[in-house]
């Protein structure tokens, strides 16, 4: 049987009706809109026109009085691969399975890649020239007309619109990696305004203002767009878009549910002929409304008049099939690259919840691509050299479970209302709201990767988990009753342990590696615990015994599971090898041949990136063994 919107869909939809052919539309139809879409990565709405008086952003601050400014867009993950595959499928990747950084999981069968509706309804498509989408490559191809460095909307048939993409990484990460000389700073490293948790260090004052130099670099390259398009004849007809793919670029930013790391900067302008779709009133107005990349897809639908299928997670912020404004935009972070960490985050209008899941974890766990920035270890030898304050110790502690921030108050959200009685009506409401967006979306990340990558294969984790009727609200519940480790839990916790669902018993371990203290039976319970079937279980079970004072149990865990043919085991337990910083001769000799075995040095290779880490911790020239890294 077919949904009321299914059917609408098929009416619809140009593979029953015939596809229009390129350069023409239906006698009578309303004109479509040429769609522009100009994307920069890595910045956070540091920019002249969101009141930032520091930046140097001419142009985006006229696209904005031009057009219309959105003050609360967000992208739903804070690192580009998450967040694009978000946008291109319409569906929250943490949906999708797709939530882990440079992973490459199927994508749901459900999905369609936007550019096809917009193909067959006669668009031209193009992408200049990032994808990244965090899906199998085999499934990304022939998405667009053309994708690539050339991909132009000039290589269109004549009178056919276009929808194009621009993309730069001028203000990408990599952008600050190598330092600047100070006199070719146009940004003075002393005038800079710092964030409060960040310490005042040479570096940090440079790596700041070389960031607002390549802002104002990216503003120039917009700027060379947009008088392309003026330049083509077809800016009166063309809505421009601009955004940024997450926020950043330095650290607590990106990779991070905070506003740093998920608020963006976010520009439409809509001519005057298509004055029908504007937001406000006119042109240099600020929309207040809550958006997120999730919308992305269903606003462009909306605009070219195409039903928005059921399976989209988001809703239209534009056009025909506009929704009203939501409360809530939803966030998540899972992996990023070699290190794991879980948190999941709501933002309403004033507060952000946060939800953190690994609250054993630091916030810095050290990531290599992130220290390649000259401030990260600057950050970190202050903090060692007790140069710090609390505010700015506080990223090199564990976390809380649950944070609370007055945004509005406190827009660098340091002050952590979450334990204030005063705030609990905000806290239950946020939790609340955070916990049914996961359940209702089916959230893949409750299932720990090296299990879950085993259990789907090539099917993606949106279809497994519907297909084997997974219970996702019991997992999420588990790992929500575990991740409090209340010691008065402690009999419900131990019982996860013997649930037929490994995730639950992976979250029951995880809570008695959060509790404090050591039951008489507890030692037992986690022993037996490293025979289990599940990996990450194992793997869990043996940090937990290191945290008890039984590191020798512990250890025979962590080194059954380096001889793991599941990459993601491996990385999950070189990650506790860090942690607990057990450098044994038995772990050292145990690294190194997982390392000798499993090459060749892949940068990809999150099991080779975490190893590295380690040889390098324990001062081990990885020559000596025969390995030569590539990166």
């Amino acid at each position: 049987m077919y949904s009321i919107r299914s059917l609408q869909i098929l009416a619809a939809s140009p593979l029953i009706l015939g596809i229009i052919p390129a350069g023409c539309q239906e006698a009578g139809s309303p004109e479509l809109p040429n769609i522009l879409w100009i994307t920069s990565e890595d910045n956070s709405p540091l920019l002249g026109c969101y009141g930032n008086s520091f930046a140097t952003t001419p142009v985006l601050d006229r696209l904005a009085e031009e057009g219309f400014l959105y003050t609360r867009a967000y992208a739903n993950a804070p690192v580009c691969a998450p967040a694009r595959n978000t946008i291109i499928t319409g569906m929250y990747a943490s949906s999708g399975g797709n939530q882990h950084m440079r992973s490459f999981y199927s994508k749901p069968e459900v999905a369609r890649y936007y550019p096809h509706y917009l193909r067959e309804k006669g668009y031209y498509t193009t992408n200049n020239a990032k994808e990244d989408y965090n899906i199998d490559p085999d499934q990304t191809t022939g998405i667009w007309d053309e994708s690539g460095r050339n991909a132009h909307y000039r290589n269109r048939n004549q009178g056919q619109p276009f929808f194009a993409i621009f993309n730069t990484t001028i203000s990408h990460e990599s952008s600050i990696h190598t330092p600047r000389a100070p006199e070719d700073l146009r940004h003075d490293p002393e005038a800079v305004p710092l964030p409060p948790y960040h310490p005042d260090t040479p570096e940090i004052r440079h790596d700041w203002a070389y960031y607002y130099d390549r802002v104002e670099e990216m503003d120039a390259w917009v700027g060379e767009i947009l008088k392309e398009l003026e330049e083509s004849g077809e800016a009166e007809n063309t809505i421009v878009f601009y955004y940024a793919d997450h926020g950043g670029i330095l650290g607590r930013s990106k990779r991070y549910v905070y506003e740093t790391g998920t608020h963006v900067p976010f520009i439409v302008r809509i001519p005057e002929k298509f004055k029908h779709l504007w937001p406000a009133i006119r042109p240099g107005s600020r929309v207040e409304r809550l958006i997120s990349f999730v919308d992305l897809a269903p606003t462009l639908l909306s605009i070219i008049d195409t039903p928005v299928p059921e399976y989209m997670q988001g809703q239209a912020f534009l056009g025909g099939q506009k929704t009203e404004d939501p409360e809530y935009a939803y966030m998540f972070r899972d992996r990023m690259d070699e290190r794991y960490d879980m948190s999941r985050s709501v933002r309403d209008s004033k507060y952000r919840y946060i939800r953190n899941y690994m609250p054993h974890r630091i916030y810095g766990q050290p990531l290599e691509y992130l220290w390649r920035a000259p401030s990260m270890s600057s950050w970190e030898t202050a903090c060692r050299a007790g140069n710090c304050n609390p505010v700015q110790n506080a990223y090199w502690n564990t976390k809380p479970a649950e944070e609370l921030y007055d945004t509005e108050n406190d827009p660098w959200e340091v002050n952590n209302l979450a334990p204030d009685p005063a705030c609990l009506d905000v806290l239950e409401r946020m939790r609340k709201a955070c916990n049914d967006w996961m359940i209702e979306i089916k959230d893949a990340g409750f299932i720990p990767e090296a299990d879950l990558a085993g259990r789907t294969g090539v099917v993606s984790a949106y279809d497994h988990l519907r297909r084997e009727k997974t219970d996702i609200a019991e997992i999420i519940s588990a790992a929500e009753k575990s991740t409090f480790a209340d010691p008065g839990d402690f009999d419900e916790i131990v019982s996860f342990l013997k649930s037929e669902e490994s995730a639950i018993r992976y979250w029951g371990v995880t809570g008695l590696l959060l509790m404090d203290g050591m039951q008489e039976e507890t030692a037992d319970i986690l022993t037996g615990a490293l025979n289990d079937s599940s990996e990450n279980v194992v793997i869990a079970a043996a940090e937990a015994l290191y945290s008890k004072g039984n590191p020798e149990a512990g250890r025979s865990g962590l080194l059954k599971s380096l001889g793991s043919p599941n990459s993601f085991a491996r990385t999950h337990a070189l990650n506790v090898i860090d942690c607990v910083d057990d450098n044994s001769p038995e772990m050292r000799d145990a690294v190194i041949r997982m390392v000798v075995d499993n090459g060749p040095m892949d940068r990809q290779r999150f099991d080779l990136r975490a190893a590295r880490r380690l040889l390098e911790k324990w001062d081990i020239d990885p020559a000596i063994h025969g390995i030569e890294f590539s990166w």
